[in-house]
């Protein structure tokens, strides 16, 4: 047959296999080695450098002709499988990445099967997101006014949140007119500790970084709340806007955790959006035992967190809770023709999920977190968050007790900053060292922390968000660390 807009002959062949048999074996096979990649995550080196043959081998001419399953499937498991980020391992300390679960894989296996667009209309992908959206909002002791949406994580859940936080508080419809340079008023507050996602919200917004005031912290890096208010008054003096402030239930750099409560005080003082950053701290509140240091973070009008850090569910999965309902869907909605609201049929299940962020194309997030908290509940995965703080408390212990190290700030949650330390070497030559250390424990495979800088001070960062990590491996990193520290200096 010869296609009408191209005059080529076309067989109509689809992209199906033309062997079902043969690729359910493959398929089963792909499987079984996803597994036991999984399974073995704790015999394996944390990290395992890329070799150049499988850098190479990652860069070829575009693959005008199909190669067939069986060849990509052998190029996957030789060149990319073996060199995964080291995550899955239980003494992956580095920056804030979980540890995903074998539940994870099933989960991941039929969104892609299903392959449904939660852009919105009405179909079972729709109802497990709103199921989601619910259990989020019970959680955190959100009325039932609150609307949710599962994104990519927090950097573009804040997004979501602030630009809601913009609507609702300027004086003027910004969704029309934006960001004008003679209403350039709009400033909002941070500690010094917050995260870089809001400075980079603030720029996407079109509002500024330096819109974005940096608030002092105290000696437990928590932001200082008087700073807060003189800061606020000051703009309000200078004929500036306030408009929001984001507190943090744990820093990302250290854990430390700001006073909730305070800062929600403060934005009912001053008609302000209270947001909290809470991309892995906020599932602490989970906890029984951390939930009364979290005291606050039910009064805020937004909520970002990350269901693939501390909630073990595989990438990517965050979620954003908007207090208004209301306020959420009038600062994002926009429905052309082709999206019309029907009754019933496919078109319905209104409100769509588009109404709620920049998304209209969206992949089933929400099915592996569904996944995640049916399977092992909301009890056991708090148990995890619990076991990780007291692995960072034990770890802080073992750091206060060891000669050749020590803390570079107090351990708050389940993050431990601390450094080696030698007599008579100088702040930057230390710095130098750790760093060293650090490199050294990755490419050694044994460890895979990051670094950071408190101060003046380049630390060791160790950040437990990983279900499979023991008091054990807090004994081996200290051993670690000490012992290449004493060999450098030796030499």
């Amino acid at each position: 047959m010869t296609c009408p807009a191209t005059g080529a002959d076309s067989p109509e062949r689809s992209l199906d296999p033309e062997d079902w048999t043969e690729f359910r074996k493959l398929s089963h096979a792909m499987l079984d080695q996803a597994l036991d990649h999984m399974e073995a995550a704790t015999e394996r080196p944390v990290w395992t450098p890329v070799p150049d043959e499988a850098k190479q081998a990652l860069v070829e001419p575009v693959p005008m002709e199909g190669q067939g399953t069986a060849q990509v499937c052998e190029d996957l498991t030789k060149h990319v499988l073996p060199y995964a980020t080291g995550n899955t391992h239980p003494r992956f300390f580095g920056w804030v990445h979980g540890a995903g679960t074998p539940g994870g894989v099933i989960a991941d296996t039929m969104a892609s099967a299903m392959n449904s667009n939660l852009g919105g209309r009405d179909h079972g992908a729709v109802y497990v997101e709103r199921q989601v959206v619910d259990w989020c909002r019970r959680l955190f002791d959100f009325p039932e006014t609150a609307s949710g949406l599962v994104v990519s994580g927090t950097s573009i859940a804040t997004l979501i949140a602030l630009t809601t936080a913009r609507y609702q508080k300027v004086d003027y419809d910004v969704r029309r007119r934006g960001v004008q340079p003679s209403e350039g008023k709009l400033v909002g507050y941070a500690s010094a500790e917050a995260h870089s996602c809001m400075a980079r919200t603030f720029d996407l917004m079109g509002l500024g970084m330096d819109a974005l005031r940096t608030v002092p912290v105290d000696e437990a890096y928590s932001m200082d709340i008087n700073a807060l208010r003189a800061a606020i008054e000051t703009d309000l003096a200078a004929g500036k806007m306030p408009f929001c402030v984001m507190g943090s239930p744990a820093t990302v750099n250290t854990g430390a955790i700001d006073d909730l409560d305070a800062i929600a005080d403060v934005c009912k003082e001053y008609d302000l959006w209270f947001h909290v950053d809470g991309a892995f701290g906020a599932v602490a509140a989970l906890s029984e035992n951390l939930r009364p240091r979290m005291k606050g973070i039910e009064r805020a009008d937004s909520i970002a967190f990350d269901f693939h850090k501390w909630m073990h569910v595989q990438y990517d999965a965050g979620f954003v809770l908007i207090r208004s309902e209301e306020a959420h869907r009038e600062a994002f909605t926009l429905r052309r023709e082709y999206l019309t609201a029907s009754p019933r049929g496919l078109a319905a299940g209104n409100p769509w999920f588009c109404e709620y962020g920049p998304e209209l194309s969206r992949g089933f997030r929400a099915l592996k977190v569904w996944f995640a908290l049916k399977e092992h509940g909301i009890k056991r995965i708090a148990e995890k968050v619990d076991d990780n703080c007291r692995q960072a408390a034990y770890l802080g212990e073992l750091v206060q007790a060891h000669p050749d190290l020590e803390l570079s700030a107090p351990v708050s949650l389940n993050i431990c900053c601390f450094r080696f330390v030698a007599p008579d070497m100088t702040t930057e030559a230390l710095n130098k060292l750790n760093s060293e250390i650090v490199m050294d424990l990755q490419e050694s495979g044994v460890a895979a922390p990051s670094t950071t800088k408190l101060g003046e001070v380049n630390s060791i960062r160790v950040n437990i968000t990983n279900h499979r990590t023991t008091t054990a491996d807090m004994d081996l990193l200290v051993n670690a660390v000490a012992g290449l520290g004493r060999k450098a200096v030796e030499v």
